[in-house]
């Protein structure tokens, strides 16, 4: 029997697996999704280019050099803290991401006051990115928790 409403992680991991649908990586699609106390969204993003630049003149290919995308994207926590419009804003939010954030994305999170990340995935957590991360977020004492409920597929059958 399928239940007649979500839970509130199941909307909020929701709203980024949808997210992550406005991404053109062809490869890894990504999400996030920050909600404060109150269980307001307060901002969303994707992974994508940075804003105002012709995407035809970039690489979505993981190739070497100034051919990699890796140079140019902009990851999707990365994006949600920057859709912001008020920064302080973040301060004690809840991050719902579609997989663990990379390094300079846990940096940027730890930074602006997020005191929960919660991921769908962590399909990385054997690089040292993904150790770093977890290094940082445990000394910042932030809340990792890894998303065990329904996905976004599972609702739209």
């Amino acid at each position: 029997m399928i239940k007649s409403n979500i839970s509130w992680d199941e909307y909020f991991m929701g709203i980024a697996s949808l997210s992550a649908l406005r991404s053109k990586d062809p490869n890894t699609k990504v999400g996030a999704c920050i909600v404060d106390d109150d269980k307001k969204v307060v901002s969303i993003g994707y992974n994508g280019m940075p804003k105002g630049l012709d995407e035809d003149q970039l690489s979505w290919n993981k190739g070497e050099g100034l051919d990699s995308k890796y140079l140019y994207v902009c990851h999707a926590e990365m994006n949600a803290i920057l859709n912001t419009r008020n920064g302080s804003a973040l301060k004690g939010c809840t991050l719902y991401v579609t997989l663990f954030p990379c390094e300079n994305c846990a940096k940027a999170i730890i930074q602006s006051g997020i005191k929960e990340v919660v991921y769908l995935d962590n399909k990385y957590a054997d690089t040292i990115g993904a150790q770093a991360s977890l290094k940082m977020f445990q000394l910042a004492g932030t809340v990792l928790r890894q998303y065990k409920g329904r996905v976004l597929n599972e609702f739209v059958k």
